[in-house]
């Protein structure tokens, strides 16, 4: 597993704002190194908050649009145009600024477009095949689970598959599409944002290596970034914690 890096930031806005940056300048870099980026996006409250500062300062920056792939780490198995989908929510917070071409953004098959999460997850790992994920960004959720894989629940089940259909799922809506957490560990970074009192026990027992989590079998081939924001890192020592 590649060396735990934490940046701790005293609040969610502070926190959604350093993704941000983080994201254009390692997104620079990499394009400057003549490298089509692969950035794979989450959802979740601090993750469009992410999304709504970078369409502030990527106008501004030098990431090229055109030499940039999108794609997501879970969804809702819902129809195209429904609210709870992470790719709409993203796309609605990116697009006011950020011009991406639609054949470089990669949302997941929605409910109106396959039979069911298993045919979905078929297609975005037919779509994703032989391709490696540059920067994979992760919510953490309260019971230790990643995107859409949760504990002692059959989405967490060893598999080669690229992605994977959950049903039945612990967290509403109950159909989802989901990389497999072999997937998500090929990404060459992975990036954990994890904000709130209520996260605070799961980034602790994670920090802690406890196997029952998701998140800590988590692991970018390269580098592995936390963001975290005061509040859920209240668990952790603080010389854990890097500002």
């Amino acid at each position: 597993m590649s060396p735990r890096v934490v940046r701790r930031l005293p609040t969610p806005e502070m926190l959604a704002q350093d993704v941000a940056e983080s994201l254009v300048k390692r997104i620079e870099k990499l394009q400057a190194d003549g490298r089509v980026v692969e950035l794979c996006l989450t959802g979740g409250r601090v993750a469009n908050l992410a999304y709504e500062h970078l369409a502030r300062v990527v106008g501004r920056s030098k990431v090229d649009p055109g030499a940039l792939e999108l794609w997501w780490t879970d969804e809702a198995f819902v129809p195209t145009d429904d609210p709870r989908r992470n790719s709409l929510q993203a796309l609605s917070r990116l697009a006011v600024t950020f011009p991406l071409s639609p054949a470089h953004t990669h949302p997941m098959p929605s409910s109106d477009a396959s039979a069911d999460p298993a045919q979905a997850a078929l297609t975005y790992g037919t779509d994703l095949a032989g391709r490696v994920i540059d920067i994979c960004l992760l919510g953490l959720g309260e019971n230790g689970h990643v995107a859409a894989l949760h504990p002692d629940h059959p989405s967490a089940e060893p598999t080669s598959a690229i992605a994977v259909g959950v049903t039945d799922a612990p967290k509403p809506p109950s159909e989802q599409v989901s990389l497999s957490l072999a997937t998500i560990n090929k990404s060459r970074e992975v990036w954990m944002l994890a904000t709130g009192k209520e996260k605070a026990h799961a980034v602790a027992r994670t920090f802690r290596g406890d196997a029952s989590t998701i998140s800590a079998h988590v692991s970018g081939v390269d580098r592995t970034v936390w963001f975290i924001d005061e509040a859920a890192a209240s668990e952790l020592p603080f010389h854990s914690c890097v500002l």
